[in-house]
């Protein structure tokens, strides 16, 4: 095996032609940058119909005042060494030079039992105390793709680690189709349903809407952003959307949409109703039911109360989800008397008992029938992310290998505060019950926590509980200000990739735009400089640089176009050449195929059907079939009288999560800098709040203040406030700890959506809120969530020690 690069190759001098426009992407779309003088100038994908706004925030990372631009070590850390520590997230760090901040990185690594080719003695499980994190939105290119680069290190450093699995988007809909249809993936991937949706749908019921600001992302890039068109052709050609959401901009393709607005958490109640009506009328589809499905007879006696007594009629839906009888019989007879489709949006699933409403919605699909016509069934997700609902590819894309995790442990990725506050306590998943690791070391890169989890000051306390915590970040976020080791990594456009996503029609070759910012390193060169201080460099890179996996990964997708007899440029011409487009799939999907042929192309489920009952769900200690699961926090419970507003925390329009914040699309959805929160108009007037007052939003597990604004379109008695500010929490007199920035995540929950799949249930929570009187704190500058020393490296030599107590030679 030939050597691998040295420590930092990749580096160095980068000459970039500024003048010349190149191709690049990003999460949100395809584009193309080329410099004006000092001004990156940003143009979309030209095949794209409907760019995203999101690429104007594009420029402002290239040199904000957030960026890191040399490693910095936290001071307590390096003071006291190793340990659980309450200091972080109150600490101040030191810039340090590259060679002493690695050396400190791979003694503590070293420490912990990494290095030497990451080979274990037979028997000893690798890894089992280092918890690799990192959740994959941080670059849509495949290569510098930081979740596969860290996954990848530390399976050759420590043969492997206690991993993640599932995402806070979509666990408990992902487990439960995983269960009851056999592929969660395939069902959210496969279908061209944009084109049934224009050409052949006769009524679309979107649970949580088909929201624009989801449809504009995707992981990977999205070249083609095709809802909007493909909704205005539907209803030009007669198409009826019905959005049932609370939030009336869940559908704005659109105005003439109906509108249905249940309470938060109810869905599954409207479904049932509905289900009923559909059954006492006559209008179940029998023949199907018995042909695809399993379990009908244990649900329907739900639905007669022959189970526990109560009859779900539309009458006992009202009660419940606030939606009259007479609507929920009217939408369930003309989806009875038309080519139906139901689909289901993330945030449904993504509260508590999340299951549920997913597993109905396709209970009550299969009632309908007509899923063996085109433009008929159900579907999960469409109005979650852009290439949901386009056709799959034929080939396969570049990704890099991650190597084989030995450690076989993992958690449910929403459950990582349980995982470092209890270690050795139990939890159920899937049915099975595991133990919780005890965790010294968390390496992260290519994520936020502090964006994507719930519950913040009890993360906060759970990241005080590693002895190091390790981090790649290229600004200042609320995770750097819990780390120990900061590296700061490049952004994309410091550096080339592939751009690739297993729903878009195109390869995009990702060129350089610009030379890194101050000291900013590659994932991939960090991760060298410390494998080749850990004695397995070779192992980690193959003798590769990052031109050469580049070049390497691209080979994969090349073979298979030419297998096809399809046209693919060599490597050197395809970085050059512009977006490369992809054939997609004619090979009909997991489903049309069952629908085909339901003996021979059965279903990997228990019982090779769609499942509505499950055997494997009743052993977990929820009912064996969909059902109302009162949850513990809504607005027809006992905890709307102490506090009467549901907080809705969907995703934001001007951002990506929580990146580039501070860019010119997303500050434009603030006041002031901080983040606007909605609630109807009514319910703003008995209050005594005006558009633009700041709120404070809280309960029991923190606060957080917002700027009011007052909309008719938001329900009564909720509270809308999209997920995406820098955690800032500050304590104000009278108040408590309060994020001032507006993250909505100061008040959420992080229990887990069910024991069955223990995922994010965080959309929503029950809070109280109120106008802040006098005032008002100021926002808390993205350049200043990370705290920094003033003093020097060289100031400070005296106090530094390494990991195993003795002086640092500088």
């Amino acid at each position: 095996m030939t050597s691998g690069p040295r420590a930092g190759e990749n580096q160095g001098k980068v000459t970039v032609n500024k003048a010349t426009p190149k191709s690049h992407s990003s999460h949100w779309g395809a584009f193309t940058a080329n410099f004006d003088g000092d001004a990156l100038v940003v143009q979309p994908f030209k095949d794209d119909p409907d760019p995203s706004p999101i690429l104007k925030n594009i420029p402002s990372a290239l040199a904000h005042p957030s960026r890191l631009s040399k490693p910095l070590v936290r001071k307590g850390w390096l003071n006291d060494g190793p340990g659980p520590d309450d200091r972080r997230g109150r600490d101040t760090y030191v810039e340090m030079e590259w060679d002493a901040a690695l050396d400190l990185a791979a003694a503590e690594l070293s420490r912990l039992g990494g290095g030497t080719a990451g080979q274990k003695p037979r028997g000893e499980v690798p890894g089992k105390h280092v918890f690799g994190g990192s959740y994959g939105w941080s670059s849509a290119g495949r290569f510098h793709h930081a979740q596969s680069q860290v996954h990848r290190f530390l399976n050759m450093a420590f043969g492997g680690y206690v991993a993640s699995v599932d995402t806070y988007s979509t666990a408990a809909g992902s487990v439960i189709l995983d269960t009851v249809v056999g592929n969660a993936t395939r069902i959210t991937r496969e279908g061209n349903w944009w084109e049934h949706i224009r050409d052949r749908t006769e009524l679309v019921i979107a649970f949580g809407g088909l929201p624009l600001r989801n449809l504009s992302v995707s992981p990977g890039g999205s070249s083609q952003h095709i809802a909007r068109d493909s909704i205005q052709q539907g209803l030009a050609r007669g198409c009826h959307f019905v959005s049932v959401s609370p939030l009336d901009d869940d559908f704005s393709a659109a105005g003439n949409a109906t509108r249905i607005r249940p309470r938060p958490g109810t869905d599954t109640a409207l479904m049932l109703g509905m289900a009923h009506h559909l059954h006492v009328t006559g209008q179940t589809d029998e023949a199907y039911l018995a042909r695809y499905t399993s379990g009908w007879d244990v649900l329907r006696d739900y639905l007669e109360g022959r189970t526990d007594d109560i009859v779900k009629s539309p009458e006992w839906a009202e009660g419940i989800c606030g939606v009259t009888a007479g609507e929920i019989r009217h939408l369930a007879d003309e989806a009875a008397g038309k080519r139906t489709l139901i689909t289901v949006a993330y945030g449904l699933q993504r509260a508590e008992n999340g299951e549920q409403p997913v597993w109905m919605a396709l209970a009550l699909s299969a009632m309908l029938g007509r899923a063996d016509q085109q433009g008929a069934g159900f579907t999960y997700a469409l109005g979650s992310m852009g290439n949901h609902g386009k056709p799959p590819l034929a080939v396969p894309v570049p990704t890099l290998p991650q190597g084989r995790n030995r450690s076989g442990d993992f958690i449910p990725v929403s459950r990582i505060s349980d995982l470092l506050l209890n270690p050795g306590t139990t939890y159920t998943y899937r049915g099975e019950e595991r133990r919780y690791a005890e965790i010294n070391l968390v390496y992260w890169a290519g994520g936020n926590p502090f964006h994507h989890h719930q519950d913040l000051a009890k993360l906060s306390e759970a990241f005080t509980r590693p002895d190091t915590i390790i981090l790649h970040e290229s600004v200042g976020t609320a995770t750097t200000a819990h780390a120990d080791i900061i590296f700061p990594a490049t952004i994309t456009a410091e550096r080339e990739d592939i751009g690739a996503s297993a729903g878009d029609p195109y390869l995009v070759p990702m060129e350089r735009l610009t030379a890194p910012f101050g000291e900013a390193r590659d994932d991939y060169d960090i991760f060298c400089a410390l494998a080749q201080r850990l004695g397995c460099l070779d192992l980690f890179t193959e003798g590769r640089s990052s031109r050469g996996w580049l070049e390497h990964i691209y080979a994969k997708t090349e073979r298979a176009m030419k297998n096809r007899g399809e046209s693919a440029p060599n490597f050197a011409d395809f970085m050059t050449g512009g977006p490369l487009k992809l054939p997609v799939s004619k090979t009909p999907g997991m489903m049309e195929a069952f629908h085909r042929n339901p003996e021979t192309n059965a279903l990997t489920t228990d019982s090779g059907l769609i499942e509505l009952y499950s055997e494997k769900v009743a052993a977990s200690g929820l009912p064996g079939h969909p059902a109302w699961i009162e949850p513990r926090e809504w607005l027809g419970g006992t905890g709307a009288e102490a506090r009467p507003f549901q907080l809705i925390a969907n995703q934001p329009i001007g951002k990506l999560h929580s990146q580039l914040d501070f860019g010119p699309t997303s500050m434009s959805h603030k006041v002031d800098g901080r983040e606007v929160a909605r609630l109807n108009d009514r319910d703003a007037n008995r209050l005594g709040i005006a558009q633009g007052d700041v709120v404070k939003i809280w309960n029991d597990r923190g606060a957080t203040l917002a700027v009011a604004s007052p909309d008719p379109g938001v329900a009564s008695g909720v509270i809308q406030l999209s997920t995406g500010a820098w955690y800032a929490p500050r304590h104000l007199e009278g108040h408590g700890l309060v994020c001032l920035n507006g993250n909505p995540n100061a008040v959420t929950s992080d229990r887990g959506a069910s024991p069955f799949s223990q995922g994010c249930s965080g959309q929503t929570a029950l809070v109280s809120v109120s106008r802040i009187e006098g005032p008002v704190p100021a926002v808390v500058p993205h350049k200043e969530i990370l705290p920094r020393e003033d003093g020097t490296e060289d100031q400070l030599r005296s106090e530094i020690i390494d990991p195993r107590g003795v002086p640092l030679d500088l």
